[in-house]
């Protein structure tokens, strides 16, 4: 078996790809970091940290909730304001592209006309049902799972393991539009959704409480789900999908914690 190479590895994995993961999927108030460009490197190599990124933002959501129930707050209030915390953290860049995606994938009959109506800012129908079913199941598997005491944890793996499953998409299918956000950041590359993918396996395995393996298939068919579809309607993935993908597995992962707490994980 060959050593793995040192160098290699360094420039595979370097610490300023965790600031441009950062930099990318929130609106945290960072620092400004000067990087020169690398044309040879692009930024999509920064993604195996993509599930760091969704570690912070779960615990940064987790300490409002926990805040918030110390002090008195119902269950449902909270969850509402758990639910805030997240969106404001990501910018709702990912709420955006489940709405695109909708609108898109059934206002369109043909590829083109589907990318089109997803490049459109303005919000359609399929994407207003889809926003209002994924705020409205989140909140209320956060407010079930604070019931639980189970909060933390279920925020951690789903925040974390569906970011990993966007990786996982992102190199998976080639872009579908040249002029697209995906495609100016490019792909990952097989070695970073390795990593990727690790990270968010091993979060889900150290979860407690918690059918690792139960968690890890809903996961995978969330993004898989998600990833045929587009691929079926569009022929690749676009910065939408992406979003869209993250959307589908936090809420297949949520309903798994919260599944769990009422006997799921005693079923052999």
């Amino acid at each position: 078996m060959a050593i793995p190479d040192i160098t290699a590895l360094r420039q595979a994995f370097r610490p300023r790809d965790i600031a441009v993961a950062f930099a990318l999927l929130t609106r945290l108030p960072l620092p400004h970091f000067h990087f020169p460009t690398e044309p040879h490197r692009p930024p999509a190599r920064s993604a195996w940290a993509y599930p760091l990124v969704g570690i912070v933002l779960a615990l940064i959501a987790g300490a409002v909730g926990v805040a918030l129930t110390r002090m008195g707050a119902t269950p449902p209030l909270v969850a509402a304001f758990v639910l805030l915390t997240l969106v404001m953290l990501s910018g709702a860049m990912h709420e955006d592209g489940l709405a695109d995606c909708a609108d898109g994938f059934w206002g369109g009959w043909t590829r083109e006309k589907r990318l089109k109506i997803m490049k459109d800012s303005v919000i359609g129908t399929y994407g207003v049902v889809a926003l209002v079913l994924s705020l409205l199941l989140r909140w209320y598997l956060i407010s079930e799972l604070i019931t639980d005491e189970a909060l933390i944890w279920a925020l951690v793996v789903a925040s974390c393991a569906s970011r990993a499953a966007i990786v996982w998409v992102m190199d998976s299918l080639p872009t579908a539009r040249r002029d697209g956000l995906s495609d100016r950041t490019g792909r990952p590359g097989e070695l970073a959704t390795a990593v990727a993918v690790l990270i968010g396996v091993v979060v889900i395995v150290l979860a407690p409480d918690y059918s690792a393996w139960r968690l890890a298939l809903l996961a995978l068919l969330a993004a898989l789900v998600v990833r045929q579809i587009a691929k079926r309607k569009i022929g690749g993935q676009t910065g939408d999908v992406l979003g869209a993908t993250q959307q589908v597995t936090e809420i297949a992962l949520l309903t798994g914690c919260q599944m769990m707490a009422y006997g799921w994980q005693a079923i052999p």
